[in-house]
């Protein structure tokens, strides 16, 4: 009897094995697109002009900027607002707060994020690009920035100001002005600093 046509266990073992590891591969393959899809909004920054990096803030470094700004109240605006947990801490404390961020899918996250921690409506967030926003009728300024926006921030801001803001940067420092408080803190580190000051010295070098 010839053995032509004749399939053996072997071979229906390494087949069915084969049609396993392509089910597999194809169901790792497409969790991990959907993962991406998922996951890019939020590590990915918008599209804009200077990147911003959505890089969450440790819970240090929430309370370090918490820490300087003690006795303050009023308005308060985080410009880059990521994933909105400066703005909540905020708004828990009595601050009238907004958060500017370019991500939509960030936007609404953290609209989603005021009403589980119950500050729906202290708590407002924007799609806005910080350098198209006035900041005249703030008192407390947050930025979490990279170096290469400080530098034109600082001169924004050193315009608008009113005389009784106060700013408070996290992880980068502006490049001229002269803090007024500082917690050294590593990556946790954040600086203060007084609009009267800053704003006295524009004009001056005006």
């Amino acid at each position: 009897m010839s053995g032509e046509g004749v399939v053996s266990i072997e071979d229906v073992e390494n087949s069915r094995r084969r049609k396993i590891g392509l089910i597999a591969a194809g169901i790792v393959g497409g969790a991990a697109v959907a993962i991406s899809a998922v996951a890019a909004p939020f590590v990915l920054p918008a599209m804009r002009k200077i990147c911003l990096p959505y890089v969450p803030a440790t819970q240090e470094q929430v309370g370090n900027v918490f820490k300087l700004l003690q006795g303050r109240s009023g308005s308060l605006v985080d410009l880059g607002s990521g994933d909105g947990r400066i703005v909540i801490a905020a708004a828990k404390q009595g601050f009238r707060a907004v958060g500017y961020e370019l991500n939509p899918w960030l936007v609404w996250y953290s609209r989603l994020s005021a009403i589980r921690h119950g500050v729906f409506g202290k708590a407002r967030f924007y799609r806005r690009d910080l350098f198209k926003a006035n900041f005249a009728e703030l008192d407390n300024v947050v930025i979490f920035g990279v170096p290469q926006l400080m530098p034109p921030l600082e001169e924004k801001l050193s315009q608008e100001l009113q005389r009784n803001a106060k700013v408070i940067a996290c992880r980068f420092v502006f490049p001229t002005w002269l803090p007024s408080q500082t917690i050294e803190a590593g990556v946790d580190s954040v600086w203060a600093y007084e609009a009267k000051d800053i704003v006295m010295r524009y004009l001056w070098e005006d």
